[in-house]
């Protein structure tokens, strides 16, 4: 390895490690290890003395989780950094940061992401999983991002809005672990267009099912193909039956009052699969359909009856009661989303090209799940589960003892954590069963007018308008 700043990587790791609250012998401790760090250094070419990869990484994770992301805030943040280590100051200049940040692999913040989830959900307890198996939750959103050239070309605004008035949208989806709540893996595509839903990018991350695993889902994924192809990988799945499924309870093996076996038949080839992955799949299969009463969590819902797909079909060891419970859970995909687009204010990206777009997602993914572990590591420490404690307390403790967890003595460290462990525990999630509340605002906007031209016209028209 030919980095110039060799010397300094140690205290580098050691920083950017702390800034998560990794100190030895904590549950989760070294969920960033020096070794997937040191694969940071092999891939960049950072030869910069104000940034350098590791610095360019906690700068990014630090914007993610911070309230003000802009590059101004991250620099001054590193200034001040400098300053209280009797380092000299650098530049405050964003130019040399954005030019690093651009340098930074997103290979690498990717696998990063990938590591922490995977790493985190095997070493949560036994009594967090449901039937003592691995459940991974899918569910899609969008996002949109600057309105340049670049991001329009490869990510474009929806067809229903005129040229110059939309915002391009990028599409993903992410697989969670529903015990500790991690991203596993995520994929993105333009919002529109062949092969661009929700379903084809899940299909990209196949090969992160893994045997004995439980995908849970919507009835959007709720498809005979991909149902067939977590069978073939080991893999059981609980999703809602689709939407144009009809099901027929009177038919079928009965296994109880809206409960019974049936047989699937394999639809025709779709047009995006080939011949020979189609022979490939069998020609049926045998799926448990179950009517269920689920006590909402929706804003427009109290509850609801709702029919369940599954292939388990061992109706003793997994009965009805628990499978409309774990469905019930699936709503934890759509809170760890917001806790992403709205709490880290992933909804609206600053990049201006895609490639800095992919890299910023990445990097707010990775900075997720290093708050995800500090939420085990407290759940764990008190005796809670981790998503009875909110991801915005969290985050905000973690904010606040930012600088006590950089600062501190190495003896004084475990201590610092362990208040701050406390404290985060202490941020329960509400009881708020069958929530209600209506999607309606009280706070009136500013009385301005909508921007219903391009702004360089609307620019031109009230230059001339002020003439006149």
């Amino acid at each position: 390895m030919s980095h110039s700043n060799r010397g300094s990587v140690a205290s580098q790791v050691e920083s950017l490690q702390r800034q998560f609250a990794q100190a030895p012998g904590l549950p989760f401790a070294d969920l960033l290890p020096k070794e997937k760090i040191a694969q940071l250094l092999d891939e960049t070419d950072h030869r910069d003395r104000d940034y350098p990869a590791l610095v360019t990484l906690a700068m990014m994770l630090s914007q993610c989780s911070d309230a003000d992301q802009s590059l101004k805030q991250a620099v001054a943040r590193l200034i001040a950094h400098r300053v209280a280590e009797g380092e000299p100051a650098c530049s405050s200049n964003t130019g040399a940061y954005s030019r690093a940040r651009r340098r930074l692999p997103e290979k690498v913040l990717a696998e990063l992401t990938r590591h922490t989830g995977k790493q985190l959900m095997s070493q949560a307890p036994s009594d967090w999983s449901w039937h003592k198996r691995t459940v991974k939750v899918v569910d899609g959103s969008t996002a949109s991002m600057p309105d340049t050239e670049a991001n329009q070309k490869e990510y474009p605004q929806p067809s229903s809005q005129p040229s110059g008035l939309g915002f391009p949208i990028v599409r993903f989806v992410v697989v969670f672990a529903l015990a500790v709540g991690t991203v596993l893996d995520a994929a993105f595509c333009p919002y529109q267009g062949k092969e661009h839903s929700e379903l084809a990018l899940f299909r990209r991350m196949h090969d992160g099912i893994k045997p004995g695993d439980v995908v849970l889902a919507d009835r959007y994924f709720c498809s005979f193909f991909d149902i067939a192809e977590c069978q073939r990988r080991g893999a059981d799945v609980v999703m809602r039956q689709h939407q144009r499924r009809k099901t027929d309870f009177r038919g079928g093996v009965r296994l109880g009052k809206y409960d019974h076996l049936v047989v699937w038949q394999k639809p025709q080839r779709p047009q995006w699969m080939d011949e020979e992955s189609y022979q490939q799949y069998p020609d049926e299969m045998v799926i448990r359909e179950l009517r269920v009463h689920v006590k909402g969590q929706h804003r427009k819902v109290r509850s609801r009856t709702i029919t369940i797909a599954t292939t388990l079909c061992d109706h003793e060891t997994y009965r009805k009661s628990e499978l409309a419970e774990l469905y019930r859970l699936r709503w934890q995909a759509e809170l760890n989303l917001r806790s992403l687009k709205t709490v880290m204010q992933m909804d609206v990206l600053r990049g201006k090209t895609p490639a800095m777009v992919r890299k910023e997602m990445w990097a707010h993914f990775l900075a997720y799940n290093l708050i995800r572990k500090v939420m085990c590591q407290a759940a764990e420490q008190f005796g809670l589960k981790p998503w009875t404690i909110s991801f915005k307390g969290a985050l905000q403790t973690l904010n606040a003892f930012a600088l006590p967890l950089l600062t501190c003595t190495r003896n004084r460290l475990p201590e610092v954590i362990e208040e701050m462990l406390l404290a985060i525990a202490r941020h329960s999630v509400g009881g708020r069963p069958n929530r209600l509340e209506p999607r309606r605002v009280k706070r009136r906007p500013k009385p301005h007018k909508l921007l219903n031209t391009p702004r360089a016209e609307a620019r031109r028209l009230e230059i001339r308008e002020s003439c006149e």
